[in-house]
């Protein structure tokens, strides 16, 4: 239609204007859009990538405690000839940083430089006659101390020092030997064919069998001279002789560190095991069947364990042990047994370190072994030539052997971590002075001939029982409060609790722990008793209040709802508490005769500490609740509400509509809840640190202390060297954790997206 063809009083409509199109913000909006996939997928990878790189740090730390040791031949030098050289008149040394040894023969000595492997000439060297010296004897330990026996019966003393000096910053070793003041070892002016020597503070002790085969004892001691201003000290030599059962046989002698024992291998295969702290009256403890002709005897450090080497090769660890229930003298026993060597046993050398050792034969093999672990570490072949002498290096590093055609070798050993192996870390090991294999963890001792003891059981049992019971506390006060919160309490209470319970969960724990350990644990002692009663009459108060309250009149529970029932539960809990502390005493006296501490001991054997695993269920508890009691909430609380007003319109009772419906609707967030706090308590480290005893003990007893993995990583840690055994079985420890909770949530996950699947039509 046209404007001519309307009427005059009528006029075309304007068209409306168009809108303008916002095209130029989709351009912008894809970029956001981008962008934020970008930044999603990036993180998503980081944490992908920092969990994996944690995974990785702590594998790569651990990983050094089970590589296989590896040795490797630095140096070998040609000597003169050695002779008429045997094992009992031949020996070797070295000094810790392996770069002068020595060998001692008849009494002449020679040091070599290595690796170069020259002669080193000293201006001054000890001098004595050709074919004096018959028979030698080292003090073990990182001296270089020697008693030389002579033909005269005589035992001349022998110093073997290393003197370190540095020049513009280059280190230099220059070895110095000196002689003591010889002393008579046999009265008789015979020959000392086997020699045992001893440096001991109060002077020298020397075992000495003469070629006529008799064994004498002599003890070097000083005194103080008589007189009232005698400021000297007089020498005085005790002297005894042993004519017991099988002394002529001995092939070998041994003296502990201090000499306090003597022990005898005879060329029969018995030990002969002797008390002479009485020098004068020596006394036979015991003798035992080793079984075969016994070359050669060492103490492990520590003098506990005796390294046994026999003409068949056999090599076996014995252990002297007393009878806790008998007392009485020690006795030997055999407690493991390695791989034999091809030939004779001709040497063995003690770590200065640790428990390990090497054994050298006559068929020029070297082993080294380690008693603790039961593992020969490395064998070295042998050429066919009886190895005469050999030397562990002090810093167990290295080792110099001496064999029969003169040939003096130095290795290169690298063996960082010889005691820990898996059978050590998780297996029950017999240690020294226990009667059975036991899981134990002690890492530190009171001197350096320790036996660490690296069982890792008895901190992951208290990882366990820290758990279980944190959990059985936490668990029915954390979901029934979430229950009753989400499904029961008014929502202008319910506004106030939330949020309060989950200020909770920001409370640091080490102050919890510091309440635990220092307020709590000596209260919970006192008032033990009541807390007893508490657990059998709280429930029971509460149950009966709850039902009566159903028959008591409208009236009488006032118009605030649950607000009254609310407020007439925690007086009556409140009361309950009161009354139970109120009779402490009498409650000690009815249920536990009054003393509960002996009652529990003399009726299940349960010893009572004040640091307990009862005290870490409390503190721990109230950690973990405030997570649990959270999640848990807020899964009952998204449970749709027309679902629960179908229940309740069909009929169901709220206590139907929540077992029956809410709680399965809500139960993959109430396991993940339950997971979480799980998590939450195996990695707690504070609480368990300072609350408990941190005894690392396997017993489930509630009343004792435990010490979990994540507590001995904060008190072992500080003292662990860089790079030591017992450092990266921290990080062991760590990793355990680690893949632990991985697993855990791992599964945890699976079974809550199982629940959701299954419950999901809800």
């Amino acid at each position: 239609m046209n404007q001519a063809d309307l009427p005059a009083n009528q006029v075309e409509p304007a068209s409306a204007p168009a809108l303008p199109l916002r095209v130029s913000s989709r351009p912008w909006r894809r970029w956001i859009d981008s962008g934020a996939r970008v930044v999603i997928t990036l993180g998503g990878w980081a944490t992908f990538v920092s969990i994996f790189g944690i995974f990785a740090y702590l594998f790569i730390e651990v990983a050094p405690l089970f590589y296989a040791a590896a040795w490797s031949e630095e140096t070998s030098v040609q000597i003169d000839s050695l002779g008429e050289a045997s094992p009992q008149n031949v020996s070797v040394g070295i000094d810790e940083y392996m770069e002068v040894g020595y060998v001692l023969r008849n009494g002449d000595i020679s040091f070599y430089a290595f690796p170069a492997g020259n002669l080193i000439r000293l201006e001054s060297v000890p001098d004595f006659e050709e074919g004096e010296i018959t028979a030698l004897a080292r003090s073990p330990g990182r001296d270089h101390v020697y008693g030389l026996g002579t033909r005269t019966g005589r035992i001349l003393p022998l110093y073997v020092t290393f003197r370190v000096t540095f020049e513009d910053d280059v280190r230099h070793t220059e070895p110095v030997v000196t002689a003591g003041e010889p002393f008579e070892a046999a009265p008789d002016g015979s020959s000392i064919a086997r020699l045992a020597y001893r440096e001991t503070d109060s002077g020298p002790i020397v075992a000495a069998l003469t070629g006529s085969g008799r064994l004498f004892l002599t003890k070097m001691q000083e005194s103080e001279a008589e007189g009232l201003f005698a400021l000297e000290t007089e020498s005085e030599l005790l002297q005894a002789e042993i004519m017991d059962e099988g002394v002529e046989a001995l092939a070998v002698l041994l003296l502990d560190d201090l000499g306090e024992t003597l022990l005898g291998g005879t060329k029969d295969g018995r030990l002969l095991y002797w008390d002479i702290r009485d020098i004068q009256s020596p006394r036979l403890m015991g003798m035992y069947s080793a079984g075969t002709s016994i070359t050669a005897l060492s103490y492990l450090i520590g003098d506990r364990s005796i390294v046994v080497g026999t003409e068949k090769g056999t090599v076996a660890v014995w252990m002297s042990v007393i009878d806790p229930d008998v007392g009485g003298d020690p006795r030997l026993e055999k407690i493991r047994s390695f791989p034999p060597h091809d030939g004779a046993v001709t040497a063995i050398s003690p770590s200065l370190r640790d428990k390990g050792f090497l054994t050298a034969g006559v068929s020029g093999g070297v082993a080294l072994h380690h008693s603790t672990s039961s593992q020969t570490l490395i064998h070295i072949p042998g050429n066919g030539t009886a190895i005469l002498a050999a030397m562990f290096a002090p810093k167990t590093d290295g080792a110099l052997v001496l064999d029969g055609s003169g040939r003096l070798i130095t290795y290169d050993i690298e063996n960082e971590h010889p005691e820990s192996t898996f059978s050590s870390l998780f297996f029950p090991v017999l240690y020294e002075g226990y009667e059975e294999p036991l899981h134990i963890w002690q890492s530190t001792g009171g001197s350096d001939a320790f036996e660490p003891k690296f069982g890792l059981w008895p901190i992951m049992f208290g990882t366990l029982k820290g758990t279980i019971y944190a959990m059985l506390l936490a668990t029915p006060l954390a979901v029934l409060g979430a229950i009753y919160t989400a499904m029961f309490m008014r929502p202008n209470i319910r506004a106030v609790v939330k949020p309060v319970v989950e200020i909770m969960a920001a409370f640091p724990t080490v102050v919890l722990g510091f309440l635990a350990g220092l307020w709590f644990a000596p209260l919970l002692e006192k008032i033990f008793p009541a807390v007893v009663a508490m657990f059998l009459l709280a429930p029971l108060a509460v149950v009966l209040v709850c039902v009566g309250w159903q028959f008591l009149p409208a009236r009488l529970k006032g118009h605030s709802g649950n607000v009254t029932e609310l407020a007439v539960f925690l007086l009556v809990l409140a009361g309950t508490v009161w009354f139970c502390l109120q009779l402490n005493h009498q409650i000690e006296s009815w249920l536990f005769d009054s003393n509960y501490k002996g009652w529990l001991q003399s009726s299940f054997g349960l010893a009572y500490d004040q640091r307990n695993a009862l005290v870490i269920a409390f503190a721990m508890g109230m950690a973990v609740i405030p997570t649990i009691f959270s999640i848990s909430e807020d899964s009952l609380s998204n449970v749709p509400p027309h679902l629960i007003a179908g229940s309740l319109a069909l009929g169901a009772t709220p206590w139907q509509t929540l077992t029956k419906l809410v709680i399965i609707s809500a139960s993959p967030g109430l396991f993940s809840a339950l997971m979480i706090g799980l998590g939450r308590v195996v990695g707690e480290t504070m609480i368990v640190l300072m609350a408990t005893g941190n005894t690392p003990v396997m017993d489930m007893n509630l009343f004792n202390g435990f010490r979990t993995l994540s507590a001995n990583i904060a008190v072992e840690m500080p003292e662990a060297p860089h790079g030591g055994t017992l450092y990266r079985l921290l990080f062991l420890a760590g990793l355990l954790l680690f893949v632990f909770t991985s697993i855990v949530n791992t599964l945890a996950e699976i079974v809550r997206q199982r629940l959701r699947a299954r419950y999901s039509q809800f």
